[in-house]
């Protein structure tokens, strides 16, 4: 947050909600290394891991919260031009 000097209180409950979808995401993405893309119902047939829903759906939460936070620019820097060692 102080990299990219977020401190309004929206800013702050943008960067929350990033951070509750990436914890989710994180979470139904062990689901599935654990279980399965695929999983069998009640009937035996294959389906998709409930968590693939899960997983997509705290993705698009997160890069929504990211773009919203501008986070899909570079990070706040005292002066312009390139990083050092970009190797440009």
């Amino acid at each position: 947050m102080s990299e990219y000097c977020i401190a309004d209180a929206a800013g702050l409950a943008l960067a929350q909600t990033a951070a509750e979808c990436a914890d989710r995401m994180a979470s139904a993405q062990e689901a599935i290394a654990r279980d399965g893309a695929m999983i069998l119902d009640r009937y035996g047939c294959p389906k998709a891991h409930p968590a693939c829903v899960l997983e997509r759906d705290s993705r698009t939460g997160l890069l929504a919260a990211l773009k919203a936070l501008n986070l899909d620019v570079e990070p706040a820097r005292d002066g312009p031009g390139r990083p050092p060692g970009a190797g440009y």
